[in-house]
């Protein structure tokens, strides 16, 4: 099989836009073998995902990309052309609560997400992990205070531009972005929230949901923003419970909801399947 490629792009919607793609393609001697669509009617927006490969033998992807980046100019398109093998460097910040981090290295050495770590961050001693296989995966302890915050997180962003990490994941990282790191992080960081937002966000919201009496609890996979909880959501799911289940029930039901909304808010983003759209995304599922 020749190599696979991804191409995403967003523009203002006009007519043209699919045929004036698909020609380019065929013109470089490529073969479409997947493409998603979407126009947004309340911004007025249009998105697209394809995935293609070569159907001559003198396909060319440099001139792909030079003939794209004319078209990206004539309908002011933001576009973005990758291989479809790469492997995109994933940093994962982790606190105490670690049944997210040992499902996506679990996922990971398995080769379900596509990623290469650059390194796991924690504000907790690496003794707090000790039944985890951090073989090959760099560990840094980067403990955080009220007085410290603004150097740990300078020491964190060193860490993200020297590995060269493309997104940051905050699986059950329990410490609060400040704006300026979230604005740098901006389309970069994936948070998971155990809560099916926008109800019940902050601190504790398991525990808030019980107050409440739902019957319904769930977590939220998004992008990280200035605004707590109230980035672009990617995925979410829910777990039917009831009036018997306790606070601690409902913790441990959500442990295994948030896991597989974190696992596939990741593998989408890393898939390039999840564009923005203003305050909301277009997700191209699997």
């Amino acid at each position: 099989m020749s190599e696979q490629f991804l191409l995403t792009l967003a523009c203002p919607n006009r007519p043209g836009i699919v045929a004036a793609v698909s020609t380019r393609l065929f013109e470089c001697g490529f073969n479409i073998g997947e493409a998603n669509q979407f126009d947004s009617t309340e911004t007025d927006r249009f998105y697209m995902r394809v995935a293609f490969d070569a159907a001559k033998p003198d396909a060319s992807i440099d001139k792909f990309r030079a003939t794209m980046a004319e078209l990206a100019v004539k309908f002011d398109m933001r576009l973005d052309i990758v291989a479809g093998a790469a492997r995109p460097k994933v940093m994962l910040l982790v606190s105490k609560f670690d049944h997210c981090l040992a499902d996506i290295l679990y996922r990971w050495r398995i080769g379900e997400l596509r990623m290469e770590i650059s390194g796991i961050v924690a504000n907790h001693p690496r003794e707090t992990y000790t039944h985890h296989d951090f073989a090959g995966v760099p560990f840094h302890y980067l403990p955080v205070t009220r007085d410290n915050k603004a150097a740990q997180e300078a020491e964190l962003w060193r860490l993200v531009q020297s590995t060269g990490t493309d997104l940051v994941v905050l699986a059950r990282y329990m410490q609060v972005l400040s704006n300026d790191l979230a604005a740098k992080l901006s389309g970069h960081c994936i948070n998971i929230h155990h809560s099916f937002l926008p109800g019940f966000k902050g601190a504790k919201p398991y525990h808030q949901a019980h107050a409440r009496g739902v019957k319904l609890i769930g977590a939220t996979a998004h992008y990280v923003t200035a605004d707590l909880d109230e980035g672009p959501i990617i995925e979410q799911d829910v777990e039917r419970i009831s009036h018997r289940d306790t606070p601690d029930d409902l913790v441990r039901k959500g442990r295994d909801i948030e896991r597989r909304v974190l696992s596939r808010a990741i593998a989408w983003h890393i898939d390039r399947r999840v564009l923005m759209d203003g305050a909301k995304t277009v997700v191209f599922g699997n």
